[in-house]
């Protein structure tokens, strides 16, 4: 192989072999070691168009980053990353990397490993570092939902000298990043980067639930002068089909939540999630880790191809003892009060769709019962807009979040706005977008100019927006 090829190959990351990774939930992705790193980055062609930037949600540098880990650069390759990343450490292990999908070099070979290069960049350089405020201002916001939307615009609008308030329902601040596993991300990432926050005036209050313990409303009346709502979706959706609710049913998320903070989870012997997503996959993984000697199998209503998972995940999951059912749709659960069996409908594809998705079609008289003591729903979640009042013409995102139907994510009720995103990077790009709308609507009541987001270090002017080349997203909210 001439060294020209082998630029197309990437430098291949640590993984830990399938039969001792399912004994437990250690990290099943490791770090590369700091030449490695380098001789990955060194693979990358610094394009004067920066694909790579024009993919990322939050047009993260990803393009510099890595041209200073290739130099050996890390602490400069940290700095960068963080200068528009507050989320980086978490996202080092979690992002979807679409950046890597708009990669030249995966027209070519396999793309650079632009996350894993976070990772690097991140672990080998100075991280250590505090986010400075600008001049505090006397007008406090409300966020609420301490997930990716909220942290983001809490971060952007502390970093404008914003006093902010969050309030999360769970006893601990991440939102849906709560349920991820810890063998994608042991559990204190988003610590470490919140460690970052410390000199912000920033209050978390938890165990405290919108629409029953406050609404936006309320907390205008209390004082506070704009409210984002970032509740994402997390109440759980159920197909529609008899059976749904007998015993042994369990709502996919809930599930993730619960093995994720210890409290006790009693699974069966015969395991099914129905769905094809990434929170289908996280719980037939985790389901096959809290059940050593159980069967595991996950049904989906399209193939693999059209599966909403990432595939990295579906790549990991095939060798870990996991039944794939593809092209599978739920009719019924059986059973007297438990989950005795599930009944599928065999589907197959047929022509695309208005979105140039291949759709699916039944199979006539053609159906699967699988026996199960067990099954998971992960078929989507939605919003719980319980409490929340018309008036703020809440409309519902592509995955079930709420956000403001009028420019900027404003709802019909002047100071309060609502986003979210698909994704924890998509949330982010939400947040932000949020934050300024926000900035620019409390700026115009004081009677000053809103600003472009600091220097998040106090070391200079504002960094600049985008990096040059840059000419426009390529990526959908």
């Amino acid at each position: 192989m001439t060294a020209a090829d082998s630029r197309y190959l990437r430098i291949e990351v640590p993984e830990e072999r399938p039969k001792e990774r399912i004994a437990d939930f250690r990290e099943v992705l490791h770090s590369y070691t700091r030449e490695e790193a380098m001789l990955e980055a060194q693979r990358c062609l610094q394009c004067a168009l920066p694909f790579c930037v024009e993919a990322c949600p939050i047009t993260q540098d990803c393009r510099g980053y890595i041209g200073l880990v290739a130099d050996g650069r890390f602490d400069e390759a940290a700095r960068l990353t963080l200068r528009e990343n507050p989320l980086a450490t978490t996202l080092c292990k979690v992002c979807y990397h679409y950046c890597e999908d708009a990669c030249v070099m995966k027209g070519r070979g396999v793309p650079i490993a632009i996350r894993h290069l976070k990772r690097a960049a991140l672990e080998f350089g100075d991280a250590g570092l505090e986010y400075v405020p600008s001049a505090p201002k006397d007008q406090r916001v409300a966020v609420i939902g301490a997930g990716p939307a909220g942290l983001m615009a809490a971060w952007e609008l502390c970093l404008r000298g914003y006093p902010v308030t969050v309030f999360e329902k769970q006893t601990a601040v991440g939102g849906q990043a709560g349920a991820i596993p810890h063998y994608r991300m042991p559990n204190h990432e988003l610590l470490i980067d919140l460690q970052r926050f410390q000199r912000f005036d920033l209050t978390f209050v938890t165990d405290r639930t919108a629409g029953v313990d406050f609404t936006p409303e309320s907390l205008l009346d209390e004082g506070y002068r704009a409210v984002f709502v970032s509740i994402g979706a997390s109440k759980a959706g159920y197909p529609g089909i008899p059976g749904e609710h007998l015993g042994g049913v369990i709502p996919a998320l809930d599930f993730l939540y619960d093995v994720n903070q210890g409290r006790p989870v009693v699974l069966g012997k015969r395991i099914v999630v129905v769905g094809g997503g990434d929170v289908a996959v996280d719980s037939v993984r985790t389901a096959r880790r809290i059940s050593p000697g159980a069967t595991v199998a996950m049904a989906y209503r399209r193939t693999r191809e059209e599966s909403p998972a990432g595939e990295e995940e579906i790549r990991e999951t095939e060798p870990e003892r996991i039944d794939f059912h593809w092209l599978l749709s739920p009719v019924r659960l059986e059973g007297a009060e438990r989950v005795e069996a599930a009944v599928f409908q065999q589907m197959e594809l047929a022509a695309p769709d208005a979105s140039g998705r291949r759709a699916v079609k039944p199979v006539p008289d053609a159906f699967l019962r699988l026996e199960c003591d067990t099954v998971i729903m992960a078929v989507g979640e939605k919003a719980d807009l319980t409490g929340f009042s018309g008036a703020l013409g809440l409309k519902i995102g592509t995955k079930g979040w709420p956000e403001g139907s009028r420019p900027g994510y404003a709802t019909e009720l002047a100071g309060v706005f609502a986003a979210g995103g698909r994704s924890v990077v998509h949330a982010m790009a939400a947040g932000t977008k949020a934050a300024e709308s926000i900035d620019a609507y409390l700026a115009a009541k004081a009677g000053r100019s809103a600003l472009p987001r600091p220097d998040p270090f106090a070391e200079g002017p504002p960094p600049p927006v985008f990096p040059e080349g840059y000419s426009g997203p390529v990526w959908k909210p």
